[in-house]
């Protein structure tokens, strides 16, 4: 199932320096939010994190978060790290990611999706037309009912 299979696997966003960006040829990134760059719920970043972001802009890297969380929630939360959003982006549906991709002229070409999930975010990014790279989740036992329900279905694609 094409639909759910990453271009590339990580454990963490951390893990994704400059030089294997370019190596893979991105130079835009979308980011969920939840379970990828905090714990589910959490309103602060881990320090690791920051500093990947803060050298990923230094470095001239596109971002965008692309959440199906709350605009209010998601809002509040790309304000306190200085990137902009796009939320509720209603993943697995391309249309977070088409909408990332044309308000910050990012070129699909070199975008990449940065996720948890193989039923949102991955599924988003293979039908937006762009890379997609599935991260590990941060805080699964965190993480609310519905997505939880899905996790055993998303290890029997892995």
């Amino acid at each position: 199932m094409k639909l759910f299979r990453p271009h590339y696997r990580l454990e963490t966003v951390t893990q994704l320096t400059v030089e294997r960006l370019a190596d893979w040829n991105i130079r835009s990134l979308l980011l969920d939010v939840d379970s990828t760059l905090k714990h589910y719920g959490a309103v602060e970043l881990a320090p690791e994190v920051i500093v990947w972001l803060e050298t990923m802009k230094s470095e001239g890297i596109g971002l965008c978060l692309v959440s199906n969380g709350a605009t209010h929630r998601i809002g509040v939360f790309a304000e306190s790290i200085g990137v902009p959003f796009v939320a509720p982006a209603l993943k697995p549906f391309p249309y977070g990611c088409r909408k990332a991709i044309r308000q910050m002229n990012f070129d699909p070409q070199t975008t990449a999706m940065v996720g948890d999930q193989l039923f949102a975010d991955i599924a988003a990014a293979r039908l937006a037309g762009i890379t997609a790279i599935l991260v590990e989740p941060i805080s699964p036992e965190l993480e609310p009912l519905w997505t939880r329900i899905k996790r055993p279905f998303e290890k029997m694609l892995k």
